[in-house]
């Protein structure tokens, strides 16, 4: 076909079609698809990243709840099932916290971090485990509170502090019972560490209510308002550690009420304001031919039906007594070697 001016133009008349001709086939600008695919890959790349940090954020406070799921966030309109789901999801030096009852399962703890059953029923079952495994650094502090701790007859510990620790163990208001292989509570570590441990009822341990020890450091610690009571030995303070224990009870234990036992360094424990009856060996013993220094200090304390002596010295060890305790109905009354330290008030 002829053009305007007598051109074929690839066999059409621009005139005739109304505008240029048209290519087939035709390919589009290689720059611009190069900067179209650049675009395309920045903006799946940022996509990634942002969905990333959302799955990856942790909260400063989560929640858990006995009809809660592992696969939820941990908030509180869609908990976690687990502390060990929730804590995951929570942001260091932050804070699980216990929706409705529910029992939340074992759990290991690497960081500061509050588990808080309050105003609820917050349990673990820990059936031939540790309840609570509480290794995390030297500059962290963690909390349980308000929890049942139950080691169903075959538990291990109820909760275990092991090598780092933690600068700082808080354990208030909960109740640890039934674990038959380990302790209640157990510290044993390789640096410094304090453990608080308040308003609690540690019962029934096939060992030890409270066992501490540190082997490169010392562990202080206080224990307040707390019943110790049916276990092997109610507070065992060992090598490396010193501490108070205040207007408590140790009754019913196996062995010893207080026993501190040092095979190296020092082991000390004040007992004040408190009640030591009705333990199958002693009240209180200090020193087990081991190779340090074993102390118990005792003052204004009622020590009293115990099987054994009311106020033992052991090789090693050293009882101070102030002239303000009463001890009787023991089967050896009184405080037989004993080195007095004053009258009190």
């Amino acid at each position: 076909m002829l053009g305007k001016f007598g051109a074929t133009v690839n066999g059409t008349n621009p005139a005739s079609t109304g505008g240029p001709p048209k290519r087939s086939n035709q390919k589009g600008d290689p720059q611009m698809n190069k900067f179209r695919f650049t675009i395309q890959a920045l903006a799946i790349a940022t996509f990634m990243v942002a969905f990333a940090s959302i799955a990856q954020a942790q909260a400063s406070r989560t929640w858990v709840s006995g009809v809660g799921d592992d696969a939820n966030p941990c908030s509180r309109t869609a908990p976690c099932k687990t502390w060990a789901g929730a804590i995951s999801k929570t942001a260091p030096c932050g804070e699980i916290d216990a929706l409705d009852p529910g029992g939340f399962g074992a759990v290991t703890i690497t960081k500061s971090i509050t588990l808080d059953g309050t105003g609820t029923f917050a349990s673990i079952l820990a059936s031939l485990v540790n309840g609570i495994v509480i290794n995390a650094a030297a500059t962290d502090v963690v909390t349980i509170r308000g929890l049942s701790i139950n080691g169903f007859c075959n538990g291990i510990n109820g909760i275990s502090i092991v090598n780092a620790g933690a600068k700082t163990v808080n354990v208030e208001d909960c109740v640890i019972f039934r674990f038959s292989t380990g302790n209640g509570i157990t510290a044993n570590v390789t640096g410094n560490l304090n453990v608080h441990v308040r308003n609690s009822v540690i019962r029934d341990n096939t060992n030890d209510g409270i066992s501490l020890t540190s082997s490169g450091g010392l562990v202080k610690y206080t224990i307040d308002n707390c019943r110790l009571s049916g276990n092997g030995n109610g507070m065992h303070a060992r090598s490396g550690s010193q501490g108070t224990i205040d207007r408590s009870v140790m009754s019913g234990n196996t062995t010893n009420g207080v026993f501190a036992d040092a095979t190296a360094s020092v082991g000390i424990a004040r007992v004040w304001n408190s009640q030591i009856t009705q333990n199958g060996g002693n009240g209180v013993r200090a020193g087990n031919a081991g190779g340090g220094t074993s102390v118990v200090q005792i003052a204004q304390c009622q020590i009293d039906n115990n099987g054994g002596n009311g106020a033992l010295v052991g090789t090693g060890g050293i009882v101070e007594t102030f002239s303000n305790n009463a001890i009787f109905g023991n089967g050896t009354n009184g405080c037989p070697s004993c080195t007095p330290s004053g009258p009190g008030s």
